[in-house]
């Protein structure tokens, strides 16, 4: 499986990254946080399914250093096919919660992008409700409770 594969080179990456590996082209987010990617992404696991992997910054310098704990790359690797990676910002480096990203979700399935909806909503903010646009779909935005902004669109039969 292609996923397998990306993950165990970026996992062979992280334990020596003198070495060169090539990686096929694939696409999905990489969200940075502030100190709280493990919660995020342990959220995210909640709302999505899947396989959780994290590693921590000490794992690979100094386990004693401040930040430690805070999470070097963490990847969620879901049943749909979902990829979603997530890292804390080192210590010293500029952060902006919520502007650099926006994830979307799209599909048919409404039941399924309805129960991701309800569950990234729920204790964030709401900028667009899930609704009907112009274009004949459902689709709604939303901050979720990281401050992580997400658009859904449900596609709607044609005719």
């Amino acid at each position: 499986m292609l996923s397998d594969t990306v993950s165990n080179v970026q996992r062979a990456t992280l334990k020596d990254s003198r070495k060169e590996h090539k990686v096929p082209s694939v696409l999905n987010p990489y969200i940075s946080f502030r100190d709280n990617a493990r919660q995020a992404m342990e959220f995210y696991r909640d709302v999505f399914g899947g396989e959780l992997k994290l590693n921590t910054f000490g794992e690979y310098g100094d386990p004693s250093a401040p930040g430690a704990d805070n999470i070097m790359h963490g990847q969620l690797e879901t049943d749909k096919g979902f990829t979603l990676m997530a890292a804390d910002t080192p210590p010293g480096m500029e952060f902006d919660s919520g502007t650099n990203i926006t994830i979307s979700l799209s599909g048919d399935d409404e039941q399924e992008l309805r129960g991701y909806w309800d569950k990234l909503a729920d204790g964030g903010k709401v900028t667009m409700p899930l609704e009907k646009q112009m274009w004949g779909d459902l689709f709604g935005m939303c901050y979720d409770k990281f401050d992580v902004p997400w658009m859904v669109n449900v596609a709607q039969p044609q005719g």
